[in-house]
């Protein structure tokens, strides 16, 4: 689920912000699953969605940053 940011960069922002809530429905899920006892089918994913969902946020902020300075 690891996304590069290479590949993230290459995407838009409404691509970006698309992105960016399917991963945290993902993590909502798998968030669930833990608070109800159970063992999500991959503990090491909940880290890599954080992580992404991070390296979209800094890109974004990035953008935006680049559009306010002339």
């Amino acid at each position: 689920m690891k996304i590069k940011n290479e590949e993230l960069r290459k995407l838009n922002n409404s691509e970006l912000q698309s992105k960016l809530l399917e991963l945290k429905k993902d993590l909502i899920k798998v968030n669930a699953q833990v608070a109800a006892g159970t063992v999500p089918e991959n503990p090491g994913n909940v880290r890599n969605i954080k992580k992404t969902v991070a390296r979209i946020y800094t890109i974004l902020k990035e953008k935006e940053g680049k559009k306010s300075n002339p």
